[in-house]
């Protein structure tokens, strides 16, 4: 499986920011949280059936994800609101 690996990707066409995780941490609730690059976080839950994320349960799956973009939402709504 092919990885994307960037700190910062956007899709001029659809307004998706893509963020690199620079790492974890865990919520009140101990839900995994991915800290993004931009400074934002977003919940990487292994939730069977709805969420499969098996690597965030260990240390090890967590550090292989180091560099991986997700979608951030956050920013998506930024990007939305300028001109």
């Amino acid at each position: 499986m092919k990885r994307e690996r960037s700190e910062v990707r956007c899709d001029a066409q659809w307004g998706i920011v893509k963020q690199a995780i620079i790492g974890f941490h865990q919520d009140d609730q101990g839900h995994w949280v991915a800290q993004l690059a931009c400074g934002h976080n977003q919940h990487v839950r292994h939730d069977p059936p709805w969420q499969m994320r098996p690597w965030v349960l260990t240390e090890e799956g967590r550090r292989t994800r180091l560099g991986e973009v997700l979608n951030c939402v956050l920013c998506d709504e930024a990007a939305a609101r300028q001109p």
